[in-house]
Parts: C-alpha cells; sequence; structure tokens
C-alpha cells in the first residue's frame, strides 16, 4: 500500500492523506491550507489524484483544515462516500454552508471595493458545492467498523478534541494504520481523553505542539484578569475564537467565572451565527462531553446570541464594557474582522487569542506584537492590548503526545510526524527516537511525498 502526504506535511494546516491500496484508493481527511499565501494557493492547485478515481473519503473531524476542501473535490469529480461520525456530519453542516458563504461574501466584497488582484474575484467554491458535498457524508458510530474495500477495514476512536473527533483506524487483516487526527488533551475542560491505542503498523501523528507544552497558568484566571481590568477602563474585550469547540469552551469558562463573582456583570455577545448552532450540538451529544446538562445550559445562557449582520453591526455602537467572542479563531475571516477595524486602534481595549495561530496569519501577527495589520485591503492601527491564551488549546502539547503513544503496547513500525510547523515535527520526532524505546522508522515526510506501507 502506497500513502501520498497530500497535506498537512511541512504544515499544520490542510490535512490530507492518500491511501492507495492497488485496489481502492482512499483519503484520510480533506482539509483546507490556512495561513501563508504560498499555503492558501495549493487549494487552487489540481489535486494530485483525480478526485473521480477517490474511492471514500474518511474525516477525523469537522475543522475546516481537515473538511473544508470536500466541496471543491466533489465539484471536481468526487462521487463516493465520505464517512463521518455522527457529530463531525452535523458539524460539518455547519462549517461548509459557513464556509462557502464566507468565500462568497468576501469574494463579492472584494469586487464590490476593487482590492483584489484578480478580475473578477471568485470564491474556491460555492454553497451549491458545500450542499452537493454533504449529501456525500455517511454516519458511523465510535467503536463501529465500516467497509473501505479491497479488504480494509476502518474504525473511529475518541480523539476528544472536538465533538465527534475521531483517531481513525484502517485495517487489512493483522495489519492496521493508525491516524491520529487531532488528539484533545486528557484534562479538557470540556471534552474527554483521547482514546489509548495499543497497537498499529503505522502511526500518522499529529504534531501541532510536538516542540513546546502548554504554560501552568490557570487560563480562566487570566482571562479573568484580562476581563477585569479592560471593563475597569470602560473597554472592550473581543476575543476571535474558532465557531467550534473554542466558543464552547470559553463560554464555559465565562459562566464559571461569573458564577464565582471573579468578574463583573458585563454582557457577553456570541457573534457568530455558526458558533451559536454549534453550541446547541452539545446538548445533543452528551456523551462526547465532560459537561452536565445544568453546565450545558449555563453555558448557553452565559451569552446573548448575535445571529444577523444588523445585530453583529449594531454591536459597534455599544459604549459600555463588554465581551464579544467572534469566529474566526485566526482572524482570517468573518465578522471578527469587522470587529478588529474598530478595536485595534483603542488602547483601552483588549484582543484575547484562545488557540493555535497558523504562521502568516492575521492573529500570528497579532500575536507577534504587529504594530498595524492589513483588513479589507487597509491598514489599521494596533494599539489595543493583545492577549494568548495557551491553556484553552484543543490540542494534546509535546508531554501529552508522548504520553498517549507510551499507551501502545506493541510499538509501531513505521511513524510518520505531521500536521506541525516544521521544528515543531522535528522536535516531536526527536522525542519519539530518544523517550519511547520504539525500533520504529520516524520521519518528518515532505509535501506531496509517497512511502510505502506494511498494510
Amino acid at each position: 500500500m502506497k500513502l501520498t502526504f497530500a497535506g498537512a506535511a511541512d504544515t499544520v494546516t490542510g490535512s490530507r492523506y492518500l491511501l492507495d491500496s492497488g485496489g481502492r484508493q482512499i483519503l484520510l481527511d480533506c482539509g483546507l491550507f490556512q495561513g501563508f499565501k504560498k499555503l492558501r494557493e495549493r487549494n487552487w492547485a489540481p489535486f494530485p489524484l483525480p478526485p473521480r478515481d477517490i474511492d471514500r473519503v474518511v474525516l477525523s473531524h469537522a475543522h475546516l483544515d481537515h473538511s473544508g476542501y470536500l466541496p471543491a473535490l466533489v465539484r471536481d469529480g468526487f462521487r463516493g462516500q465520505v464517512i463521518a461520525t455522527e457529530a463531525t456530519r452535523e458539524l460539518c453542516e455547519i462549517l461548509l454552508r459557513d464556509s462557502a458563504r464566507l468565500q462568497e461574501e468576501e469574494a463579492e466584497f472584494a469586487n464590490r471595493h476593487g482590492y483584489s488582484k484578480h478580475e473578477p474575484a471568485l470564491p474556491l467554491y460555492t454553497s451549491e458545492d458545500a450542499d452537493r458535498a454533504l449529501s456525500r457524508i455517511v454516519a458511523v458510530d465510535f467503536h463501529e467498523d465500516f467497509d473501505l474495500g479491497d479488504d480494509l477495514v476502518g474504525r473511529f476512536l475518541p480523539a476528544g478534541h472536538l465533538l465527534g473527533a475521531a483517531i481513525v483506524r484502517v485495517q487489512r487483516g493483522h495489519r492496521s494504520l493508525v491516524f491520529s487526527g487531532d488528539l484533545g488533551r486528557p484534562n479538557d475542560l470540556v471534552m474527554q481523553a483521547p482514546h489509548k491505542v495499543e497497537a498499529a503498523d503505522t502511526l500518522i501523528v499529529e504534531s501541532t505542539y510536538g516542540d513546546r507544552d502548554h504554560t501552568d497558568d490557570d487560563p480562566e484566571a487570566v482571562l479573568g484578569r484580562v476581563i477585569r481590568e479592560t471593563a475597569a477602563r470602560g473597554g472592550t474585550i473581543l476575543i476571535p475564537s474558532f465557531a467550534v469547540g473554542r466558543a464552547q469552551a470559553l463560554l464555559y469558562a465565562l459562566y464559571r467565572l461569573k458564577e464565582r463573582g471573579e468578574i463583573p456583570e458585563i454582557p457577553v455577545y456570541l457573534d457568530s451565527p455558526m458558533a451559536v448552532d454549534a453550541t446547541r450540538l452539545y446538548h445533543r451529544f452528551r456523551s462526547y462531553h465532560r459537561l452536565t446538562p445544568e453546565q450545558c445550559s449555563g453555558m448557553y445562557r452565559t451569552a446573548k446570541l448575535v445571529t444577523t449582520p444588523e445585530e453583529s453591526k449594531r454591536l459597534a455602537s455599544l459604549h459600555v464594557p463588554a465581551i464579544i467572542i467572534s469566529a474566526s479563531g485566526m482572524a482570517t475571516g468573518g465578522r471578527v474582522l469587522h470587529h478588529l477595524k474598530r478595536i485595534l486602534p483603542d488602547p483601552d481595549n483588549h484582543v484575547v487569542f484562545a488557540g493555535f495561530q497558523a504562521p502568516g496569519t492575521r492573529g500570528a501577527h497579532l500575536v507577534g506584537g504587529a504594530r498595524e495589520v492589513k483588513i479589507h485591503g487597509d491598514w489599521h492601527p494596533v494599539r489595543a492590548g493583545v492577549t494568548q491564551l495557551d491553556g484553552f488549546s484543543a490540542h494534546a502539547d509535546g508531554d501529552e503526545l508522548i504520553d498517549w503513544m507510551r499507551g501502545f503496547r506493541s510499538p509501531p513500525k513505521q511513524v510518520y510526524v505531521t500536521h506541525g510547523e516544521p521544528e515543531a515535527a522535528d522536535r516531536l520526532r526527536v522525542r519519539i527516537e530518544t523517550e519511547l524505546g520504539w525500533r520504529a522508522r520516524v520521519r518528518v515526510p515532505e509535501h506531496l511525498e509517497q512511502v510505502e506501507l506494511a498494510l
């Protein structure tokens, strides 16, 4: 069997792994590239294999860097099944439709204001493309086998990272490949710990935080301090957030802070229709997370839900301290950009990032201390405070990744370290070689590299 690293090699984005068994072509994940322009341009490049030749797509979870290319794949000829957990299917309905709408709106905005270098600016895919992709998703439960053809059998195991997020195991006879997907944290505030895997011949493991460990700082305490100090100045706290997963963890943290009286009673606005819809799913998929029904309800009641563009625009007229949670989490698009243009020039305000910021994104520039950022073709000064909260990350850190791999009773023969920046991936490679004692071939693959698997 051959494996082609069609994405998430040399970068933390664009998760795509192509399995060629000779009789079947299986794509593990179908993600968008984000961040630097040279990475985003890969979204427009021809797929390494004609999409019509792919038999199945298997999704680890719904985040766009893992699912967001599906509409383009279907538009270009893919006609097979997309296999995912039920929660992933539900979240994809939210995320893919929103992604298509956002791309259409940004293309229209660029054409109207003339800041695109392309004439005309076009979306990567349309809402119709997203709907056609969604119609191909078939849901499978955790711990249930599903047929991939050519004697290949798949299975989803809980990854803890997000509602429905899965570790993917592909097995043929007594040989198996395990793809970690994005691994959650063992002591996450909301999600359950990732499932420990006991054996695999080949392991593909993520390395988002492979070169670092999360700080011991209490993220709730840091968030509470920022809110108190900013509110005392009469400022606004803006939290760019991933709409699915991170927004809900933040709402739950704010609920806890309010319950303990650690932040003032100022209004909280959830300005993301996608996040609003995703939050409702936490009641439905209670077995996937740690929250009780009462805690889910508290999380949901914490914020005023902003659904329409008109309601979002009215937030600009706020003259009292407030907290605004808005997508996207890396400030690459969405409603948060309009808030940033208003929030950033005022030193009384504060912007709080609560997740990984891919290199090249607007969020990475702001966290890195940029004095101005470009939004919608114009430069805007940065005078507001900027804080990054490491502890809200939904990704396992270096120690947690190593600990997860210690769960293997039978070590893999091949290990491929992916889904990380080069330094992070290589650092995790070194730790695997030096700390685990595996007699395995451990490599950091390059983009579009092809390898032979023992499967």
